[in-house]
């Protein structure tokens, strides 16, 4: 399997927030994990990428055959995991074109995503909610990755930005047979993603995952997270 995370198990200051996650996903293939603010979705996500303030207490995090949970973020990085932030930082003093410079070792390419105004101004500085979410997307394609974790990737985006977002993931990620976990807690951006599967998380736990993202979403509006195990949802 390309990407396989077994019974997961994760705690931050001494609190267990995973309490045995399993998840697997193919070369190619996009995936979201929906839940409600405080399952523990973007947990995951810092967990997979290797931030150190989560300590991993059993499980295994697989890619490529590697078992990669006690590599740090740069190793993670290294071997083509990226991920975006759900509220990336400002970086005064860096304009985005020399970000991505450093990034590609050559001149900042900005088509991909209509960045160009960005170009000459600081990383993130007084950036827009659609800005930010742009340029975290075009860091990413400059990182030439295989695995992007984007988490809330739409958070504060209106529907036709929402669109923007999601038709740059399918040309540039899906498109390109890059895998994609997407991780959200609205759900509006499935709706133009159209996933293969959706998991959804509750209490540091997937509880339940669906191929069709429109009875997902169906379920949840008509009886709420914790129910999705008894109403037309499976389980593997």
């Amino acid at each position: 399997m390309f990407f396989t995370v077994k019974n997961l198990k994760v705690s931050s200051e001494n609190k267990e927030i995973l309490k045995g996650v399993d998840l697997e996903l193919k070369k190619g293939e996009l995936q979201a994990i929906l839940g409600p603010n405080g399952s523990g979705k973007s947990v995951l996500a810092q967990a997979i990428m290797g931030n150190p303030k989560y300590e991993i207490r059993t499980g295994q995090i697989l890619f490529l055959g590697k078992n990669i949970a006690k590599l740090s973020s740069s190793q993670r990085a290294r071997l083509g995991i990226a991920l975006s932030w759900q509220n990336p930082p400002a970086i005064k003093g860096v304009k985005l074109s020399q970000l991505l410079e450093k990034i590609t070792k050559s001149k900042a390419s900005q088509a991909k995503v209509g960045i160009t105004a960005l170009l000459d101004r600081e990383v993130n500085l007084n950036y827009s909610g659609g800005e930010k979410k742009l340029s975290e997307l075009q860091q990413i394609l400059s990182l030439k990755p295989k695995l992007v974790i984007l988490d809330e990737i739409d958070a504060g985006l209106d529907l036709k930005k929402t669109e923007e977002v999601a038709e740059i993931i399918r040309r540039e990620l899906v498109a390109k047979n890059i895998a994609v976990l997407l991780i959200t807690h609205s759900g509006e951006i499935l709706k133009f993603l159209q996933p293969e599967i959706v998991n959804v998380m509750v209490r540091g736990r997937i509880i339940c995952r669906h191929k069709g993202y429109q009875k997902v979403l169906k379920t949840i509006k008509d009886y709420g997270y914790e129910r999705c195990k008894k109403h037309a949802l499976f389980t593997d």
